[in-house]
């Protein structure tokens, strides 16, 4: 990536590895605590670890990076060169982290543009992709969060939760709370709406529950050429054949990720999790 601008993220987008290794990706990371012992997701603490605390019914939070990370994420780009950085985060309905980024930012040595994404998982990640690709290209910095906004606006993420359980002990549900009562008893599907995390529709079972999420993924994609991502929480047995089938069945498919969510999004949705981001080009 070009030195005068730089791209920062957080532990929330997921991408894979080799995608923020090849754009020089800064990543600052949320934190999970559980009990009492407070660690930085995506360093100290792994998807299957969170999915075992919740099973064994431990207090799991979360919590945004501080200022401080950001501002020394900022200071580390500058340092390198960046005349400029673009910092692409997590929904500010579901987390602070973009706040906490502004504050640092009105501090920074450079110019920072925070966007935030309204989007989290790889929904967010591709907008980050969508901001790597602009600075490739030689984009300004105002070009670049153009482009961030542009590809976030037409993404779409679509989930599965086994339970409501988690989503609603982290107040995380918005107006799902209507489906709390009766609705524990049912299969959820939820999306992205406007930022929060809304319901879709209720479904009886799992197995028609994914059904209905991979119809809906088809759905969205329609002829357009779009990357999906697929993501689960201890659940790749359901994650593979999922993703296997949504090659099969969608024309202009172009990239496919499979991965578990992080330790942040866990904490929140629980082990079973089943999510289909879908993102045009």
């Amino acid at each position: 990536m070009p030195a005068d601008l730089a791209l920062v993220t957080d532990s929330t987008a997921y991408l894979p590895q080799q995608a923020v290794d090849r754009h020089e990706i800064a990543v600052v990371p949320l934190s999970v605590a559980v009990g009492d012992t407070v660690l930085a997701e995506g360093v100290e603490i792994s998807p299957k670890d969170v999915a075992e605390a919740l099973r064994g019914k431990q207090r799991v939070t979360t919590s945004r990076p501080s200022p401080e990370a950001f501002a020394a994420a900022y200071r580390a780009a500058a340092e390198a060169g960046a005349k400029g950085i673009v910092s692409v985060h997590i929904s500010a309905e579901l987390s602070g982290t973009a706040e906490a980024a502004r504050l640092a930012a009105a501090e920074a040595p450079v110019p920072v543009r925070v966007v935030d994404s309204r989007l989290v998982g790889m929904a967010l990640g591709y907008g980050v992709l969508a901001a790597a690709e602009a600075i490739e290209a030689g984009r300004e910095l105002d070009e670049v969060v153009a482009a961030v906004t542009a590809r976030t606006a037409v993404t779409s993420g679509f989930f599965y939760v086994d339970t409501l359980e988690h989503l609603r002990r982290g107040g995380r549900i918005g107006a799902a709370r209507a489906l709390l009562g009766s609705a524990l008893a049912v299969k959820p599907l939820l999306h992205l709406d406007g930022g929060r995390i809304e319901p879709l529709e209720k479904v009886r079972t799992a197995s028609r529950a994914i059904a209905r999420l991979e119809e809906i993924a088809v759905e969205q994609a329609g002829e357009r050429v779009v990357d999906i991502a697929v993501h689960h929480l201890a659940a790749e047995e359901r994650a593979e054949p999922l993703a296997e089938r949504l090659r099969g069945r969608i024309p202009g498919l172009c990239d496919l990720y499979v991965s578990e969510v992080g330790a942040v999004i866990g904490a929140h949705v629980g082990p079973g999790l089943l999510a289909v981001v879908v993102s045009p080009r």
